[in-house]
Order: C-alpha cells, then sequence, then structure tokens
C-alpha cells in the first residue's frame, strides 16, 4: 500500500463481508508487587494515545479518574493516519515522539516484535526500561490503571471493586460486543447483510441500556464503573460521526431521555471534559476512511449542548 492511500482497515473484514476486528497483540500486565516482570513504577510506563480513537479514550479517563498523569506519561498521535498508520507530527492537540524519538506508532511494534504483521492500534502502554509493548489491548490498559499504581494514585474511586465485577463483565460483554465494536462492525461492513445484523444488534442494545438508565443513575452500582466509562467513550462520538460516518442512524443519542442525560453527566464529570477533542475526533474519522468519504470533508455540526444541565441529582 502506497503511503499516500488512506487505510480503511481491510484485512479484518472476513469473506461474508463482517467486520472481524483483530486480537490483541501484546497482552502482559503491570502488577503493583512486581510479579508480572512489569513493577509498577512512578515515571517508569507511557501511554501512546489518539484523542480520536474510543479505545485509546477509555486509557485517558481512566488515567485522569486515578490522578495519575505525573505518574504514567502520555503522549497523543496525529489524528490523520494514512496507509503509514498513527504518526508523530506536531500538530494541534500532538506532537512528536517525546519516548523514543519515533516517526510512527509502529517503530514501537517493530521494537517489540520485529514479525508484527497487523495493523497498529491504540493505545499503548510502554515501558521504558525494556524498550518495548507491555500491552495494547485496552481492556487491560484501563484495569491495570485502575489498580495497579494505587501507590501512587493522587485521587479516585476504585472503578472496578471485586463485589461488582461479576455484573461488571456482563454489561462489559455486551455492551463491547454490539455497541463499542457494533458502530464499526455497522461502518465497515462490506455487504447489506452485514450491515443490517450489526445494525440491529446495535440499536436493540442503545434500547436496552435506555431502559436500564431510565431506572438507575449508572449502569452497575452507585457510583460510575468500567461499565460506564467503556460505553461514555462510544457514545460522545455517536452523534457526531456513527450516525452518519459509520451509517448507524436509526436514532442519535440525544433521541434518547435517559443515555442523552448519562453522557451529559459523565462529560461534565471533573476532568472529564478536556479528555474529549471533537476536532480530532471528526477529522480522524471522516479524513482517515476515504472509502467512506471520498471527499474527506469535514462536517460542522451536529451542534451538541451537552453542557447543557443533566438533571440526573
Amino acid at each position: 500500500m502506497s503511503p499516500a492511500v488512506l487505510s480503511e482497515v481491510p484485512e479484518e473484514t472476513g469473506s461474508s463481508g463482517a467486520f472481524e476486528r483483530q486480537v490483541s497483540a501484546f497482552r502482559d500486565r503491570v502488577s503493583a508487587d512486581g510479579s508480572t516482570g512489569f513493577p509498577a513504577e512512578a515515571g517508569r510506563y507511557h501511554l501512546y494515545v489518539s484523542l480520536a480513537c474510543p479505545w485509546a479514550h477509555r486509557a485517558i479517563v481512566v488515567r485522569a479518574l486515578k490522578g495519575l498523569e505525573d505518574v504514567v506519561s502520555m503522549s497523543v498521535v496525529d489524528p490523520i493516519r494514512d496507509g503509514r498508520g498513527w504518526a508523530f507530527r506536531d500538530v494541534r492537540g500532538a506532537e512528536l515522539d517525546p519516548v523514543n524519538g519515533f516517526s510512527f506508532l509502529s517503530e514501537a511494534y517493530a521494537a517489540t516484535d520485529p514479525a508484527f504483521a497487523g495493523r497498529v492500534s491504540v493505545p499503548v502502554l510502554w515501558d521504558r526500561a525494556s524498550g518495548r509493548i507491555v500491552n495494547n489491548e485496552s481492556a487491560d490498559v484501563i484495569v491495570m490503571l485502575n489498580s495497579e499504581w494505587d501507590a501512587f494514585a493522587c485521587a479516585g474511586e476504585d472503578l472496578y471493586p471485586p463485589d461488582l465485577r461479576a455484573e461488571i463483565d456482563a454489561v462489559n460483554e455486551r455492551v463491547y460486543e454490539t455497541v463499542n465494536n457494533g458502530v464499526y462492525r455497522a461502518g465497515f461492513a462490506t455487504t447489506q447483510a452485514a450491515y443490517g445484523e450489526a445494525f440491529i444488534e446495535l440499536f436493540d442494545t442503545l434500547d436496552w441500556l435506555e431502559r436500564r438508565l431510565a431506572s438507575r443513575r449508572y449502569l452497575v452500582g452507585e457510583r460510575p464503573t468500567l461499565a460506564d466509562w467503556r460505553l461514555f467513550t462510544t457514545l460522545v462520538r455517536f452523534d457526531s460521526v456513527y450516525a452518519v460516518h459509520f451509517k448507524c442512524n436509526k436514532r442519535r443519542i440525544v433521541d434518547y431521555p435517559a443515555l442523552w442525560g448519562f453522557l451529559r453527566e459523565l462529560y461534565q464529570w471533573p476532568g472529564i471534559a478536556q479528555t474529549v477533542d471533537f476536532d480530532h475526533i471528526k477529522r480522524h474519522y471522516y479524513k482517515t476512511h476515504q472509502a467512506l468519504n471520498p471527499s474527506g470533508i469535514v462536517p460542522l455540526g451536529p451542534a451538541l449542548d451537552i453542557d447543557a444541565p443533566h438533571g440526573r441529582g
């Protein structure tokens, strides 16, 4: 593929036309006691993220909620991704790589496994001491950020409390497949049947979430947990991107009273609004997926009154 050609992730579309997300390649763990070989230390680990990507956004949110900004450093890639993948550029809201001087995130993957041939994704948790990726699976990274650096954390509740984990896991399983990944299954489908299946499952789950949040403030328990924040990073992109760009247009989040209030409350949670960059989000999706948006024009709307009072107590 020429570097000038924008990536469409075709290698993750199966013969049926359904989008099939690749399995994360690096799944080592940081541990508070060091038993995994990667001990939690201040200043040792670095997060490579994109402000555009909902999977990376999860890690950004949990890092902020746990007060780990001075413990686990972070840098942001350019939202515009071409055939060479995520790049480090000195553009608004992004920067050159301050840790390794890489030009592209693919260099971190090659440094960890020279034989790696998959799609380069974010977030990436990098270990300065060993010069390699520890983990590139967002679900793992947010669990580690929630607990393994607690000796260094400046603030924040436990987002994955033991007594709620079974219920959190059950909610996450459905939401991951049909909402978090469901919007991509719809957007990257190459047959009507694959698109239709993803579309129906997506809105069935959004309807289920609307009913659930109509009778409770959060998805599980009395405070936001990882279940809420994993949903949040998809919801906050929905009306601006997924409803139009990925053809998920049965309803918008603003059309769901409970979900819309829930989204506004989490957006207004201390420290969260500054993790959301709609410019990065919209420019990434509308300029990167050339087959879905050949003109590369970025929509000016929608107007979202996301700062309006959420009315949830």
